[in-house]
């Protein structure tokens, strides 16, 4: 059975000068996160805490983690910046948990934020609408109502955890079959020892007039 990253691997990255990571659900969710965590950040977070920069630098190392790691050329980078781009999502996760709790707001169940708040729609009509993102996707603004905000950005990190956990599996099944750069390093360093070894004791047979 196909795995991700075999898809990812498969398009044709020459196709409008686009990288592999582009193709990906758990990279191209993260793009409205970090565009929509700075909006928020300007609407509702004092611009002079701490919170206010640690939020917008934890969205956007959990966009750019994954590009790069897409880029690693070993499978253990690829899985461990993917790990970094997670756990930076968790951290803003805490950060829109912490600010509904601090503010009095309710968290909605997934289902009730899905069913409500429109943005949700509007991202993921963008986000599968052709295979990789426009340079200018044009996502819903940040609504208003910090209620409402508040459980857009939970429910868009979610969702996005979800396709990264995802990811990291399939990284790691694929790791474990095929084993990694240093693994792929080391066997064909063998072979090639192994064959020169063969090719050297060929020659010295040949020298001695034996046959082989």
């Amino acid at each position: 059975m196909e795995d991700w990253s075999d898809r990812v691997n498969k398009v044709e990255k020459g196709s409008r000068g686009r990288s592999g990571y582009e193709y990906l659900l758990a990279y191209k969710v993260t793009v409205p996160i970090y565009d929509l965590t700075v909006q928020f950040c300007q609407n509702f977070i004092n611009k002079w805490s701490r919170t206010y920069d640690q939020m917008e630098q934890a969205a956007r190392s959990g966009m750019q983690n994954t590009a790069e790691g897409n880029k690693q050329q070993s499978l253990k980078g690829y899985i461990q910046l993917t790990g970094v781009s997670r756990g930076s999502l968790e951290e803003l996760l805490k950060d829109y948990l912490s600010y509904a709790r601090q503010h009095k707001l309710s968290v909605w169940s997934k289902e009730r934020a899905v069913r409500e708040i429109r943005e949700i729609r509007g991202i993921w009509e963008i986000i599968k609408a052709t295979p990789v993102l426009p340079d200018s996707p044009n996502f819903p603004s940040l609504p208003n109502d910090p209620e409402i905000a508040v459980n857009l950005m939970i429910t868009l990190i979610n969702q996005a955890n979800y396709l990264l956990d995802k990811l990291i599996i399939s990284l790691k099944d694929k790791h474990m079959k095929e084993g990694g750069l240093s693994e792929s390093l080391y066997k064909r360093r063998s072979e090639y020892r192994r064959e020169k070894g063969d090719l050297g004791y060929r020659v010295y047979k040949e020298n001695k007039g034996d046959k082989i």
